[in-house]
């Protein structure tokens, strides 16, 4: 396979670090110190067709496909993960969602405004009591009429506050049942449907995250996506592309470590010459330039396979574990290339680490990942 960067891949990338030198570099520090997410860079990301970019023309997408997609990411990610988090969820969760399960006319409603920005999307699946066993979920619907009323919480959802709609995942059917879960679209504004910022977090501070919680939300009947129970279904396709999408921004976050790691070395100076002609220092660039090469090359070789239409369970995981994993490698030696000045927000090493960690927890874990490629290569 050829993976060289296309026309509209290297006219995305030359665009994005453009946009970061003038939008995202002079505010990054802020925005993680104070954990706030810029809603208003998020917006000007969906003026510049990046938060629909693989949605087609037709429902106000850019019409990329997701070459294009994972090397926006990859460049989000060497500036900021937090907001490269902020696209990937908007993009693959909420608007992907809709875009591959929802009805035409859920799709005429809702992509248009998602795909531009106006709209910002969240998807809930996680619960408090519930993470990679997700079908233990408590939070239920009831059918009341032409209406479902839905009541409990979901927690650690991007986007919980500032969303104008999100896509939750919730039990229509018995406890443990994989066609009990259905899919429903809610918007910001119906009554009893509130969320609570989650704050105080390790990295990724300019992503919003919060805790939704439903109190008698009712929702009308033409707000179920597909068929009812069968949410679930729906869900386990949607984090397959998902991961794609994690495992790019973990590209992005390796190499940003990587590429700084690489310019420190060539300028500091101990004993008298650079520390990069020092094998212990070498050594270690040459380990972290082969690993984000490698966790690039699953990535692509993820996204061909969902350009075809073709299966990518194991080969996303594949991805996203490689991947996230080498982030937090990356993120780790670029500390230590840098000793005490990467220990400091001064220089970018430990953001870079503090925002690779949660690559390897959300959308399923490092552990969920070898559960899912376990049962792959040994059917």
């Amino acid at each position: 396979m050829n993976f060289d960067l296309n026309e509209n891949q290297l006219m995305i990338q030359q665009m994005i670090r453009d946009f970061a030198e003038k939008e995202i570099k002079p505010n990054l520090l802020e925005w993680d110190e104070k954990e706030l997410f810029p809603v208003d860079v998020m917006k000007k990301l969906g003026d510049l067709g990046l938060l629909g970019i693989y949605i087609p023309e037709e429902y106000g997408g850019s019409g990329f496909s997701y070459d294009e997609y994972v090397t926006a990411l990859i460049e989000l990610g060497k500036v900021c993960g937090g907001l490269g988090l902020s696209v990937a969820a908007h993009n693959s969760l909420c608007t992907g969602h809709i875009y591959y399960h929802g009805s035409e006319e859920q799709k005429r409603k809702y992509l248009p405004k998602l795909a531009s920005g106006e709209f910002i999307g969240a998807w809930g699946l996680t619960e408090p009591n519930t993470g990679s066993d997700a079908m233990r979920m408590k939070t239920t619907a009831v059918k009341e009429g032409n209406e479902w009323v839905i009541n409990g919480a979901k927690n650690w959802i991007t986007h919980g506050l500032s969303g104008d709609v999100a896509v939750v995942l919730v039990r229509t059917g018995e406890l443990l049942d994989s066609k009990g879960i259905t899919a429903f679209i809610v918007e910001k504004g119906t009554p009893g449907f509130s969320a609570v910022k989650i704050g105080d977090k390790l990295g990724v501070r300019a992503s919003e995250t919060a805790e939704l919680i439903f109190d008698n939300v009712r929702v009308p009947e033409e707000n179920v996506i597909g068929e009812v129970g069968m949410g679930f279904v729906q869900a386990m396709q949607i984090l397959d592309g998902g991961r794609i999408s994690i495992a790019a921004l973990s590209c992005g976050i390796a190499r940003g470590a990587y590429e700084a790691s690489v310019k420190y070395a060539k300028e500091r100076e101990q004993f008298g010459k650079p520390i990069a002609s020092f094998q212990g220092i070498s050594f270690k660039l040459a380990d972290m330039a082969t690993n984000v090469h490698a966790a690039e090359l699953l990535t692509f070789n993820a996204a061909a396979l969902k350009n075809k239409g073709q299966k990518l369970t194991k080969e996303g995981a594949f991805a996203k574990y490689f991947a996230s994993e080498t982030a937090v490698t990356c993120g780790n030696e670029a500390v230590q290339i840098m000793g005490g000045y990467g220990y400091t927000r001064e220089y970018p090493a430990e953001k870079f680490l503090r925002d690779a960690k949660l690559m390897t927890i959300g959308e399923g874990t490092s552990e969920i990942q070898k559960v899912v490629i376990s049962r792959e290569i040994l059917k």
